[in-house]
């Protein structure tokens, strides 16, 4: 009888749950390694919106030719002498891809003036990204998109099968050179080559890695608070993107400046770990068993791990562990409908998002305070969703904030474009969709098992990039009709957070480990069936939750 007490708590000390448990849900080494993973937020931020600003497309009007000889000399007021030669368009305004000829004729510019009253230099400037070349300066910004796309499929992948550190770091690399790079590129083609590996390197590499780092190390009660301040950290490098253009006017420094920030992740090479749950996920339990006893060491926990027990249980674990990935999502019948439902749901969200960001530019006012407040917006969006999310819920707040969003994008299309009470409603908007994009991150990674989590944040990031692709390309729908644009990313908000209804709640429950964790959960649990999200599924939770509570009262 004393053999099989000694041989139950051999076991119990064996289980990775115990040990977190011991860890706690938050401590020192948890905050130290968290503001190591948010770095990459910010940088994230950076290189998604950095074309905001690097290619720039000021207000522009043709070059008078005969009258005007250089663009850089000559005033966008055209001159009395020669303005009668400049078309005005039905509100007024300069028409900024016609001119007169001689014989009155309304003809196609080719050149223009600029106006740089904020922009003294940008790709667009140099490369004439107006009118019809106006399709270049989208696809510069799709090209960007595709690469995230590329790197959600490949890294997220390749993050589940080699490390999350290893991912992180060497993206962390590449995107430093890369971001600066990208700055002395000589011409359009090599730019766009050089943008697609900055956008598989700088936001899907270390972004999506070190949001899963950051999920599978803190404890449940801090899942929220950390998941969502890593989206803060987003906006904050939408921020530094306005501050930045706001007081280095030529664009090649500009867009060093927002490189060099990558110099923040070099020391990640020495001071990250490794995840504890990948690493055991994967049999590696030795390794594991010593990032937690360091980690309980710095945050000051009496309980002391014995390595050797867990190096000795490594290769039975290891001979056990599951070798999952994306096609596992796909195999069974409940992760089957939870994936393509929350692939829609990082789609919509992304449309909208990025449908609002880049829409800045056709705003009245300074663009970097625009901007600037377009990041500055979504920090209270996310005080706001942190106290609700572990109150009424991930679900129901997603669809609220979804259907709401899509209202306020139909709402705009009626107002008059420019407006104040436009622009406070855009601003509304991407208050809401910001909130919404937040909680998709932290709902993924509580949706989906621990050996396929990295796999799924991808899959869902690469819906999102693919949608962001498609947003510069959907903005150039305004040339039939204004409005279109934004009733196209409504229409999908809408019927996505009504489909959102049809997912599990997972506000409490443990994150599942195993593929059929993952089947299992949330099995029965929809908006319809569980009073919007307050209540449980009882199929779910009943199990995990005994476990926890075991865990909890072992640790005690």
């Amino acid at each position: 009888m004393d053999n099989d007490l000694e041989k139950k708590n051999m076991e119990e000390k064996q289980d990775l749950d115990t040990l977190m448990s011991y860890l706690g849900d938050w401590g020192k080494y948890q905050c130290f390694q968290y503001v190591l993973h948010l770095l990459a937020a910010v940088m994230a931020g950076i290189h998604m919106l950095s074309l905001v600003t690097v290619a720039a497309v000021p207000d522009h009007r043709c070059l008078v030719q005969g009258q005007e000889t250089n663009a850089l000399e000559s005033n966008f007021t055209p001159n009395d002498n020669f303005a009668h030669l400049i078309p005005r368009t039905a509100a007024g305004e300069w028409d900024s891809c016609h001119i007169y000829t001689a014989d009155n004729v309304s003809t196609a510019c080719t050149a223009w003036i600029y106006d740089r009253t904020y922009y003294e230099s940008s790709r667009a400037i140099e490369w004439d990204f107006v009118c019809h070349r106006r399709w270049m300066g989208a696809v510069a910004q799709s090209v960007f998109m595709f690469g995230v796309f590329t790197g959600a499929v490949t890294l997220g992948n390749a993050a589940d099968k080699y490390g999350r550190k290893a991912v992180f770091c060497w993206s962390a690399l590449l995107q430093l050179i890369l971001g600066v790079a990208v700055a002395f590129t000589p011409e359009y083609y090599s730019f766009l080559v050089v943008r697609f590996f900055l956008g598989i390197f700088g936001s899907a590499g270390s972004y999506i890695t070190g949001f899963v780092l950051t999920m599978e190390l803190v404890g449940a009660s801090k899942r929220t608070s950390c998941g969502i301040t890593f989206q803060a950290a987003f906006a904050g490098g939408i921020m530094l993107v306005a501050g930045w253009g706001a007081l280095i006017k030529d664009r090649q420094w500009l867009q060093v400046i927002y490189g060099l920030h990558g110099l923040l992740l070099v020391a990640h090479w020495w001071i990250m770990d490794e995840s504890p749950r990948w690493l055991w996920a994967q049999g590696r339990i030795g390794e594991s068993a010593r990032i937690l006893k360091r980690a309980l060491k710095m945050n000051g926990s009496p309980v002391v791990i014995d390595e050797s027990l867990y190096t000795n249980v490594a290769k039975s674990k290891e001979e056990a562990q599951e070798d999952a990935g994306v096609g596992d999502l796909f195999k069974t019948p409940n992760l089957r409908s939870k994936t393509l439902n929350i692939c829609l749901c990082w789609f919509a969200n992304s449309i909208v998002y990025y449908g609002l960001s880049l829409s800045t530019g056709k705003m009245a006012g300074n663009p970097f305070l625009i901007l600037f407040l377009m990041g500055l917006v979504e920090l209270p969006s996310y005080v706001i969703t942190v106290y609700l999310m572990d109150r009424t819920g991930r679900r129901a707040l997603i669809v609220f904030y979804m259907l709401t969003g899509g209202l306020c994008c139909i709402i705009a299309t009626q107002l008059a474009t420019g407006s104040s009470i436009a622009t406070t409603i855009v601003m509304v908007g991407k208050f809401l969709i910001a909130s919404s994009f937040a909680i998709v991150y932290n709902y993924s990674a509580e949706l989906f098992p621990t050996v396929v989590r990295n796999s799924a944040m991808g899959l869902g990031s690469m819906c999102a990039r693919l949608s962001g692709a498609m947003t510069p390309l959907i903005t150039l729908l305004d040339s039939f009709d204004p409005t279109l644009p934004a009733i196209i990313f409504a229409v999908i908000a809408l019927i996505s957070g009504f489909l959102t209804m049809f997912l599990p709640e997972t506000m409490g429950a443990p994150m599942p480990q195993s593929i059929e964790d993952g089947e299992m959960f949330g099995v029965g649990d929809t908006c319809f069936t569980s009073c919007l999200g307050k209540k449980k599924s009882s199929r779910t939770a009943s199990k995990a939750d005994t476990m926890e509570q075991m865990h909890i009262m072992g640790a005690k």
